[in-house]
Order: C-alpha cells, then sequence, then structure tokens
C-alpha cells in the first residue's frame, strides 16, 4: 500500500471519530509543521545563558554550578587567588553607579551577581564596560569545554563571571519565557563575535577574503598558534591575568587562511567604511582594511527565492542609516553609526552578499526597513503583513550589547514586539525565535559540544514563543544559531545549506549528535 492510499484510509477512519490525518493535523488532532505560516526570528546581542537565564527555575543554570567549577584559572593553568579586576572599570562615567576598576579588587574566585545589593549593586538598567567576544579568544576561553579561562583570556578581568539575578519582575522576556518554551541547551552558532554569528544565522557560513594577504587587509591576519585554535602571545604580554588582559602578536579579522572571523564592513552602503573617493556612493570603500569583498555563498534567501517562499530581513534604524550614507551626513553613519539609535552595520549580514548589491530586485524586495524603534517592522506585524519567513535586527541601543547599551530597554523593546505579535492577524500560524548572537564575552558553565572548526560556541538563550509553543516548557534539546535555519528548511521543504550538513556530521564524528531543529519545542506531530 503507497503513502497516499494509507494517508486516505487514515483521513476516512479519523474522519469517522472527528479527528483529521496527514493534511495538516495526524489523528491524535495535533497540527503538523505545515500549520506553521509565518516564522520571525528576532536577534539580540551578547549575552550567554547563565548572564541572564542562570536562575531560571528548572533550567540547567547556576544551580548546577559548584564552587570548583566555576573556578577560573591564570594563564598558566594555575588556580587564581582571586578574579583579575575588571579594567577600566564596571560600569564608566555618565552610568549610574559609577563602578571603577579600584573598587572590582579581590573578587573571589566565583560567578557573581551584577546587581547583588550586599555588591555592585549594578542594575540591568546600566551599562556596563563592553568585553571581549572574538574567535579566537574565545575557544581560548572554553578551553576545550572546561569554560575555566574565561577570565585569563579577557580584556575585561572579572567581569566574564557577572551574571544578573533575574525573576519576571525584573525581566519581561523572562516572564514570556515562562509561557512558552525556553531552550537551555542552545549555542551561538560560530565562536566569537557579532559579525561571525550573523553571517552564520542566513548562511552557515564563514565569509571569505581571497587573496588577503596581497590586500589591504594583509595587516588583520591573525598570528596564530600550531593548533589552529589559539592566538601567538606578544612577548610583552602580562604572565598573570591578575595583571592585566593578555597581549597578542596579532588578533586580526581574518585566519591566515584567508577566512574572515572577526568584525568587517559590509561592501555596500551603509556600511561602517565610507565610499572611496570620487567612487560610487552606494559602496563602501574597497580600499580599507576593514571593508569585505562582497560574498557569494549559498544563503537562507537564496533557498527561499527559489521556492517561492515570501522573505524579508527588518534592520532597525536601517532606512535612516541608508539615507544618512546617502546624503554623506558627516560624523552620522561612518563610526559614530547614527549615534541615536547607534545602527551597527555589520548586524546586517545580507549586505554582504553580492546578489543582494544596491540597485538590484532582490535587495528592494527583501532587505527592508524596520524603522526607529522598530516602527516599520511594528507596522507590518499590526497589518498582518509580515512575509513567510522574516529576521528583525534591534537597533544598536534596544539590542542588549554590553559596552554601548544595557538588558532592560531591549528586554523591553523585544517583550513589546511579541505583545503586537500576539494581536496580529497572523498569530495563530506563528513561530518566533528570540535569541542572542553570542555571549558577549560572558561565562557560561555548559560545554559546548564538539563540532567543526567554526564552532558552535558559548550556550545563549533562546525562547521559542507561538499558540504552537509547548507551554512554561524547558526544552534541553541541543540546539544551535543554526537550527534556525533547520527549522525554516524543515518547514518550506528546502534543501539543506552545504554548513548545516558540514556541521552534522563534525558533530557525530566527534562522538556527539546532530543539532536539534526547534521542533521539539513545538506542541506538533513528528
Amino acid at each position: 500500500m503507497n503513502k497516499k492510499l494509507i494517508c486516505a484510509t487514515l483521513t476516512a477512519i479519523a474522519a469517522a471519530i472527528g479527528l483529521y490525518a496527514c493534511g495538516g493535523n495526524d489523528i491524535s488532532g495535533k497540527p503538523d509543521i505545515t500549520a506553521v505560516k509565518t516564522v520571525v526570528v528576532i536577534y539580540a546581542e551578547n549575552r550567554s545563558f547563565d548572564n541572564l537565564y542562570g536562575n531560571f527555575p528548572g533550567a540547567n543554570g547556576l544551580q548546577n554550578v559548584s564552587a570548583t567549577s566555576a573556578q577560573q584559572l591564570d594563564r598558566d593553568g594555575s588556580v587564581l587567588a582571586t578574579l583579575p579586576q575588571i579594567w577600566n572599570g564596571l560600569t564608566q562615567t555618565g552610568v549610574t553607579p559609577v563602578i571603577t576598576q579600584a573598587m572590582t579588587a579581590n573578587l573571589p574566585n566565583a560567578a557573581f551577581a551584577i546587581d547583588d545589593p550586599n555588591g555592585f549593586n549594578a542594575p540591568a538598567s546600566a551599562t556596563t564596560r563592553d568585553l571581549y567576544h572574538r574567535f579566537y579568544e574565545n575557544q581560548m576561553q572554553i578551553d576545550g569545554g572546561k569554560n575555566d579561562k574565561f577570565a585569563a583570556w579577557a580584556d575585561s578581568g572579572g567581569l566574564v563571571m557577572g551574571h544578573y539575578t533575574m525573576n519576571a519582575d525584573k525581566l519581561p522576556l523572562w516572564k514570556i519565557a515562562q509561557q512558552y518554551t525556553l531552550a537551555d541547551n542552545f549555542f551561538m552558532g560560530s565562536f566569537g563575535g557579532s559579525f561571525l554569528n550573523h553571517q552564520w544565522l542566513v548562511c552557515a557560513c564563514t565569509p571569505t577574503y581571497p587573496n588577503a594577504d596581497k590586500s589591504p587587509a594583509a595587516g588583520s591576519i591573525s598570528s596564530v598558534n600550531t593548533d589552529g585554535v589559539s592566538l601567538k602571545l606578544a612577548t610583552n604580554s602580562p604572565a598573570s591575568s591578575l595583571s592585566g588582559p593578555p597581549k597578542f602578536v596579532n588578533s586580526g579579522n581574518l585566519t591566515p587562511d584567508f577566512y574572515a572571523v572577526n568584525t568587517m564592513q559590509p561592501p555596500y552602503q551603509p556600511s561602517g567604511n565610507k565610499p572611496a573617493s570620487g567612487g560610487d556612493a552606494n559602496l563602501a570603500d574597497p580600499g580599507a582594511a576593514t571593508t569585505l569583498p562582497p560574498q557569494t555563498q549559498q544563503n537562507i534567501g537564496d533557498l527561499l527565492n527559489t521556492a517561492g517562499v515570501s522573505w524579508a530581513w527588518y534592520g532597525g534604524a536601517w532606512g535612516a542609516a541608508q539615507q544618512a550614507a546617502q546624503t554623506g551626513t558627516s560624523g552620522v553613519i561612518y563610526g559614530a553609526n547614527l549615534s541615536a539609535p547607534n545602527f551597527q552595520p555589520h548586524h546586517q549580514p545580507f549586505n554582504f552578499f553580492a546578489n543582494l548589491a544596491p540597485g538590484s530586485a532582490n535587495r528592494a524586495k527583501h532587505l527592508l526597513d524596520g524603522g526607529l524603534a522598530g516602527s516599520e517592522f511594528i507596522k507590518a506585524i499590526d497589518a498582518g503583513t509580515l512575509p513567510q519567513v522574516s529576521f528583525y535586527k534591534p537597533q544598536g541601543n534596544l539590542n542588549e550589547h554590553a559596552g554601548y547599551t544595557d538588558v532592560t530597554s531591549g528586554d523591553q523593546h523585544i517583550a513589546d514586539l511579541i505583545a503586537h505579535l500576539q494581536k496580529s492577524p497572523q498569530w495563530n500560524n506563528m513561530v518566533v525565535v528570540i535569541t542572542y548572537d553570542e555571549n558577549g564575552g560572558f561565562w557560561d558553565h555548559v560545554a559546548p559540544p564538539k563540532g567543526d572548526r567554526w564552532g558552535p560556541g558559548t550556550r545563549i538563550p533562546a525562547l521559542i514563543v507561538s499558540p504552537l509553543a509547548k507551554k512554561g516548557y524547558i526544552d534541553h534539546t541541543q540546539y544551535d544559531t543554526t537550527s534556525i535555519l533547520r527549522f525554516i528548511t524543515h518547514r518550506f521543504a528546502l534543501p539543506a545549506l552545504p554548513g548545516l550538513t558540514a556541521r552534522d556530521n563534525a558533530l557525530v564524528a566527534n562522538g556527539g549528535k546532530a543539532m536539534g531543529d526547534l521542533t521539539n519545542a513545538l506542541d506538533i506531530a513528528h
């Protein structure tokens, strides 16, 4: 009996008892994945799981951390007597409270609460200093899965061990996590920072810079040890992390074989690099060391286009940044990056791809203005006109990135978006994934599974919010950023991107298992 005949038979039987089969529901009455009509991905910034959700009831959090498992080692492998001072202070002038470097001396070698009233008492609404979140440094901090050298290879000293004592009253998304599904075994797709993890979000690939050794970027080729994962130390690097941040021969943006792993700028405006003098105003200066050549790898947009599935990337403040670039407003886009919304060009991953270049129909259709404070994105939500797949990137001052914004404002912004989405005409068939691009340098106690050369990296929070999501559920399934791509390709029957297959093969070869595709978070037929 063939599959169609089986389905027809089951449907007839199910109809007789008031249930459905094969056509969107199974005989249990649960819908299948085709019930999902709209996928929304909201991509925030730079928080490890323990940093925000370490105290979440039922999750694999700080209650599972022993005194010894959180201990940090010095660069020589010895146990640190104390955490290093927080270099340049935890918070700075203009931020309340001001916490200077001297005030952070003699911190116990353990995880600590940044907002502890008996400690620093710095709330989540206060902006802390930034932390290293770079490709090689992240691997050196993870230290083969022991997570015991975060302080050793940080430029922020002991701040890496900081977290917040959150609850539903302090963190709006905490309340939403309680209502839907919180994934506590979700890892950043690649080691390092925002630039590379945004690329892994859209293509499961690492950008390339052909012939970089003969290019303006030649000086940004990293000096790496023979292990391929650690940087060569400079001769004047402090021997102990208690004496100061490490110094490297060259922690650059490129690998020795010319992959771009740390922050590069888009070849197209809006970019952090201005156009060449007398050149095309729509382009970034290719002579600038940090301008990445246009990329040609296959991305999720290509697959969706081929399948006729509608999609868009909504960049917060994208329209304002484009206008500033086109008018050449001095100090507004290049470097300052629109100081009010703090637009970040390297957070716009599709702007690196040749087939989405300025002037192309592909770009006009798919790279959309999210508006200031998400205003244009919200209009599409409220009108019920979101495409089948939407990515939303909050503008810089609403993305939760340490160093230039705080947790509270970004978290409230996303919670407000969820309130709009829940009222949307598309809500009943929607799945929303909220996650962070990377850990921002903050420690987490869970070892990432051993994958391929690029990742996965440190554990980060992820929420699956949907009428179809399991309610009040902690999902322990192994996921990473690429699980979002896996879900999209599963739902719309797309071929797998090469990076997804390579990642799973590497995970299995290292004794692990393939990444999940988020469907375990949904109460659907499998």
